[in-house]
């Protein structure tokens, strides 16, 4: 009778080291998800909606390095002047940085 007893308390505590060691992971995904991805979430939908209120006349980065003035907007692409008389037509996703309207540009 009595190592019965002790089968049913020994049982329990099986649970118990189980949650002891799935504490440790689940603390690490806490830790990740607060200081990693979380954040990158918050940049993410940021950017989007700087790349979303693209105007003409906003000076704008290409990820690929050009610097230049927006002449038109459409749905999906931007055409950018990137010299006097010299316009490149580039999709709106590669937009890295959009400066306000009234900041000169690196070429200027």
């Amino acid at each position: 009778m009595e190592s019965l007893i002790l089968n049913v308390a020994a049982g329990g505590a099986g649970g118990s080291a189980f949650f002891v060691q799935l504490f440790p992971l689940l603390l690490i995904f806490v830790v990740f998800y607060l200081f990693l991805i979380r954040p990158q979430q918050k940049r993410a939908k940021e950017h989007e909606a700087k790349i979303n209120a693209v105007q003409k006349n906003d000076e704008v980065v290409t990820a690929g390095g050009l610097m230049g003035k927006v002449i038109k907007v459409a749905d999906d692409y931007v055409e950018v002047e990137i010299a006097p008389n010299v316009r490149v037509k580039a999709v709106k996703s590669t937009i890295a940085n959009v400066q306000s309207r009234g900041t000169k540009a690196a070429n200027d």
